[in-house]
């Protein structure tokens, strides 16, 4: 079983090209799931971008920008509120490294939850195995 990144890990990988270019891929795969009215595809691809995001302070923000953007399109109250509260600590969060790793970003879970990685990402957050399968 590889290993799952640590905070240090994802603070060194915060200036990796490779986790900005990754995180710009899912939030072009969001607005392409959008432009194709795939609303569920757009939300997983703003989780996954939430998720790369979080050592990256304007990315981070920018991402819950995204989210609320969705929230607003889909008139939905709990994720609009949520998303407000979440873009009040998402940059201070980035800067002092006080955010739960792997947190998906939306209000449908706590704001203080670290949760699993996808296995797929680790690598690009600082993991040592990027072929693990499962968590």
């Amino acid at each position: 079983m590889g290993a799952v990144p640590t905070k240090p890990d994802i603070v060194a990988a915060a200036g990796s090209g490779a986790l900005r270019r990754a995180w710009s891929d899912e939030r072009a795969a969001a607005r392409s799931s959008r432009n194709r009215r795939d609303l569920a595809e757009e939300w997983n691809h703003l989780e996954r971008a939430h998720i790369l995001s979080q050592p990256m302070a304007l990315p981070h923000v920018r991402t819950h920008l995204a989210m609320l953007g969705y929230a607003l399109r889909r008139h939905d109250r709990a994720e609009v509120l949520g998303q407000v509260f979440r873009l009040m600590v998402a940059a201070p969060g980035s800067w002092t490294g006080r955010y739960p790793v792997g947190n998906t970003g939306g209000a449908d879970v706590s704001a203080v939850l670290s949760m699993p990685i996808p296995v797929d990402l680790r690598a690009l957050l600082g993991g040592r195995d990027a072929q693990e399968t499962s968590l």
